[in-house]
């Protein structure tokens, strides 16, 4: 059995407003203002919503997770206030938003109701990886060379896509994602690691998969 559900996803951002309108507009979100300045973007279900919250340190390095969206074209999205990194390498379009965070576009000529596509996942073993997040969210896992998916249920995406990649993790991923779970010591026991716990001031554990990515679990 799954020891978690999937819950929404946050992205960090040093000016959440800007961030959150240009993923709100580029995902078809409606966008909340906080009082504190964060930002939260809802869909049409509670796992559409997206977190944006602020932190102090811009943008380094590549991230390790990303979005892969659908768009009519290259141009709707550079108009919300993303930029081309690279139009020619592959059969999608390598942009980045308003503050270089990289997102993949795929553009479709269909009209597109579910902009939400792929939950990109950076690892250093793409097996390890996705095999551990099956056995946390459930789902269907297909192992391909040198990268593999998780169909896992509950999410808005067609599917988490992990790929091997040479470089290590460096710095807090700017983006990650929320479970909702009644086993925090079964999550520790499959071999996340509890970075901090719940307390007065957070109603989540902070916890790390195997990998070192951040993820926040929050109890039923």
């Amino acid at each position: 059995m799954p020891l978690a559900t999937y819950k929404d996803l946050c992205i960090d951002a040093t000016d959440p407003l800007v961030i959150g309108r240009f993923w709100a507009a580029a995902l078809g979100l409606e966008t909340h203002v906080h009082d504190d300045g964060d930002v939260h973007l809802t869909g049409s279900t509670p796992q559409h919503t997206i977190w944006v919250n602020r932190v102090p340190e811009p943008r380094t390095v590549k991230q390790r997770l990303h979005l892969d969206i659908l768009a009519s074209s290259v141009e709707q999205v550079a108009d919300l206030g993303a930029h081309v990194l690279d139009a020619d390498s592959f059969r999608w379009t390598v942009m980045a938003d308003p503050e270089g965070g990289e997102l993949c576009v795929f553009v479709r000529d269909e009209p597109i109701d579910q902009p939400f596509y792929v939950l990109v996942v950076d690892c250093s073993s793409h097996v390890k990886a996705a095999t551990w997040w099956s056995t946390i969210l459930g789902g269907t896992l297909e192992h391909h060379d040198g990268y593999s998916t998780l169909g896992a249920p509950g999410t808005p995406f067609e599917a988490l896509l992990f790929i091997t990649v040479p470089e290590p993790k460096r710095v807090k991923n700017r983006i990650h994602l929320d479970v909702t779970t009644g086993d925090v010591h079964g999550l520790l026991a499959a071999g996340a690691t509890l970075l901090r716990a719940k307390d007065g001031d957070i109603g989540w554990h902070v916890m790390a998969d195997p990998e070192g990515n951040e993820f926040c679990a929050f109890t039923d």
